[in-house]
């Protein structure tokens, strides 16, 4: 891990943003920590880091006031990174079966979905043994966002990881579902009742087959982007009951 730029925000945080290989991130770490403390990961969709920086900053503020440090990395195929040729021409093919209102074909959910899974999982896995060799990062450690197949394969392979918020806003392919069955930490998902580009009824199908002894669902009325406060803070609460 190399870090590439660092700046003190007003109220209090460090930021500093790395490289890991060829992948770029962003660390945010509370300025007032005297130990190490626990680090949550911050998920986002594959629309790049300049683009969802606001969101993931004003996350990471209210991680640092709760006592957290928090971390999110490029996803493949976004941001700078190198684009894959396949992940376009799924992209492609559903915006045209959107525009004309066509049902969104499993085989566009697997190519869209499937292989950003296969990559980035791996490169979060490889991001958190940098993260935790910090001296200011211990654990435990949780997730927080989308894209919620990403989260769930998280929650199945990396056993450092104690607990997760999962955002239902993404496309949910139908394998994902066995490996929600294998899922056994406590979970948290929020969905926006009226998500535009989410299938309701997938998200609360998925959150069925979730595995976990404790698992809620907090389902909130309003588009992909009006997550209410509420809703937030509730997160944030659920995170500090898990990895404090």
């Amino acid at each position: 891990m190399h870090f590439t730029s660092e700046q003190h925000l007003d109220d209090a945080v460090l930021e500093r943003e790395f490289t890991l290989g060829e992948i770029p991130g962003i660390l945010w770490t509370p300025d007032s920590a005297s130990a190490p403390v626990p680090l949550i990961l911050l998920g986002h969709p594959p629309l790049g880091l300049r683009k969802m920086y606001p969101r993931l900053v004003a996350r990471a503020r209210q991680a640092a006031a709760d006592g957290f440090a928090t971390a999110t990395i490029e996803l493949p195929g976004s941001g700078d990174r190198p684009r894959w040729p396949g992940a376009e021409q799924a992209r492609a093919d559903l915006r045209q079966a959107m525009e004309a209102g066509e049902p969104v074909s499993d085989e566009i959910i697997d190519a869209l979905i499937l292989p950003l899974v296969d990559k980035s999982v791996p490169e979060w896995q490889a991001a958190l043994d940098a993260l935790l060799s910090l001296p200011e990062i211990g654990g435990p450690v949780g997730y927080s966002g989308g894209v919620i197949s990403i989260g769930t394969r998280l929650a199945v392979v990396e056993p450092r990881i104690s607990a997760a918020v999962l955002f239902a806003g993404s496309f949910v392919p139908r394998a994902m579902f066995e490996e929600a069955r294998q899922v056994t930490i406590p979970l948290h998902v929020l969905l926006q009742w009226d998500d535009e580009g989410n299938d309701r009824q997938a998200a609360l199908d998925l959150f069925d087959a979730f595995g976990s002894k404790e698992k809620t669902l907090h389902a909130n009325m309003g588009g992909h982007t009006g997550v209410p406060q509420s809703a937030g803070d509730e997160a944030g609460r659920f995170l500090a009951r898990h990895l404090k």
